[in-house]
């Protein structure tokens, strides 16, 4: 399983929301889509979809923008964001696309992939915003690649 555009943008985005938010930041969409070196309508939609979903909180005005309640940020695992973007999202899915995969009827890498995908979605489940921000804050971890930094 490999991650959509939106999604990696989406889980970059929400890193820096909850880096910024734990400055008491609220960030705008134009400051985030420059950070996540990201274009900024699609970062929109993205952020929209986050939003809906209770990833994330919005506010309009001079003093809007984009933020994430500290709280949460242990509760908010890697799951809930790609839940919140991805559509088909599935720990049985085919690696491949086929419709039809199992262990009856694999495809040529089934039973190389699905001890992969089964790590993946452990990940998913247990890593937590929290330490995927802490994790960019001490520089183990960035958010856009060294050469546009």
């Amino acid at each position: 399983m490999i991650f959509s555009k939106a999604c990696e943008y989406g889980i970059r985005a929400t890193i820096y929301i909850a880096q910024q938010s734990l400055n008491n930041n609220r960030v705008s969409l134009k400051l985030i889509a420059a950070e996540i070196d990201s274009p900024e309508a699609f970062t929109a939609k993205i952020l929209q979809m986050l939003a809906k979903n209770g990833i994330l909180n919005s506010s309009k005005g001079a003093k809007g923008g984009f933020e994430i309640k500290v709280n949460d940020l242990k509760k908010i695992k890697l799951m809930d964001i790609a839940l919140a973007i991805e559509d088909n999202l599935k720990d049985k899915a085919c690696v491949l696309g086929l419709k039809e995969c199992s262990k009856s009827n694999p495809c040529p890498v089934h039973h190389k992939y699905k001890n992969i995908r089964k790590d993946i979605f452990e990940m998913l489940k247990n890593t937590t915003l929290e330490e995927m921000s802490n994790s960019v804050n001490i520089n183990l971890s960035y958010l856009k690649n060294l050469e546009s930094i």
